[in-house]
């Protein structure tokens, strides 16, 4: 790795992303020459909410330096970037399933507004931000690929907030202030994930995961490191400042082979028993879920189950090849051997799903 300064910043550093991020940061990714061992004397500063337990993120280096703030206050976001002339931020903040829709915009909007602010002020050099796929929400037809030049169609208000926080990124570059890249990642797996991710798996060993239709709708899914690699590409080439970049896996998958790689993993390499079963429910079902989701959204209520259900029937699928073009990105995890590393990660943490 070779960057600007010997300082880096990562904001939302303690979450399954960030955490990923940082230790990637520390060790290097052996899958890519250029990114293969870490910047020798390398500051990784790494922004979390007081209170949080950070002991994993010091047990990676002596060189991570932990600074508690919240991005919705400005002087949080000031104390952050300090002394950070010419350094790099990777944005990986964000909320996906809050308890009120508000939260999207305090957290994704409000927030990248501050600390891209702040950022400028310290004359930070570039910001590599994290959006989604939800911008441009669900592929018109089942064929289809989004790539960079998709327009945005944003999925209710999760899409709608991380929209508008691509259009406040783009503007502050568009005015001078400040170089910029935004990665989309779509749905990701691996190590360091929440509790929701471990549920997916239980449901898939108990027989109570819903394929919704036939299940040959596309998802384009990321590895965690393939990510990871993707963010740092595009923080050391200078043709990615003002650019987007989808990130993901080499190719979408349909729902029925995530469940039966999930499945197979499960069952013949850790031993767990698993029904052979799948909750299988009409399309309907999954257009019902949109419209109770969109009627709570619009009482500021979110109900993530009644979400994750409302589109679990749809194509979201993208191209990756302006980022193998570009930046020099090749997938280096697929399917199978990242869900292989993810059950192994939850299992050697929690011992049981």
């Amino acid at each position: 790795m070779n960057f600007s300064t010997n300082l880096v910043l990562v904001s939302g550093a303690n979450g399954w992303l960030g955490r990923n991020l940082v230790e990637t940061l520390v060790n290097g990714d052996p899958n890519y020459k250029t990114i293969e061992k870490p910047q020798k004397g390398l500051i990784v500063r790494c922004l979390v909410l007081p209170g949080e337990d950070v002991s994993f993120l010091k047990s990676l280096s002596s060189q991570v330096e932990i600074v508690y703030g919240n991005l919705l206050r400005s002087d949080d976001c000031s104390a952050f970037v300090k002394n950070g002339q010419s350094a790099t931020l990777f944005h990986t903040s964000g909320v996906i399933h809050p308890k009120r829709t508000n939260e999207f915009f305090a957290i994704n909007v409000t927030g990248i507004k501050n600390l891209i602010n702040e950022s400028a002020k310290a004359k930070v050099k570039r910001v590599v931000a994290v959006s989604s796929n939800s911008p441009c929400g669900n592929n018109p037809h089942p064929d289809h690929l989004f790539d960079e030049e998709s327009p945005y169609h944003p999925y209710m208000n999760y899409g709608r907030s991380k929209m508008e926080m691509e259009l406040a990124i783009k503007e502050q570059h568009q005015r001078g202030n400040i170089e910029t890249t935004i990665i989309r990642p779509p749905w990701f797996y691996g190590p360091h994930q929440p509790p929701r991710q471990t549920l997916f798996f239980r449901m898939i060993r108990d027989g109570k995961f819903p394929i919704v239709g036939q299940g040959e709708n596309l998802r384009s899914m990321a590895y965690v490191s393939n990510i990871c690699a993707g963010i740092i590409l595009a923080a050391m080439h200078e043709k990615a400042n003002g650019e987007t970049y989808w990130i993901a896996d080499e190719k979408p998958y349909t729902m029925n082979e995530i469940v039966d790689t999930v499945e197979r993993l499960l069952e013949n390499e850790f031993g767990q028993l698993c029904t052979h079963k799948r909750l299988k429910l009409p399309s309907l079902v999954s257009e019902i879920a949109m419209w109770v989701d969109a009627a709570l959204q619009g009482l500021d209520l979110y109900h993530q189950k009644f979400h994750v259900l409302s589109e679990m029937n749809k194509t979201i699928a993208c191209s990756i090849e302006k980022a193998k073009k570009e930046l020099g990105y090749i997938p280096a995890v697929e399917l199978e051997e990242g869900m292989r590393r993810s059950i192994h990660w939850v299992l050697s943490n929690y011992q049981k799903l």
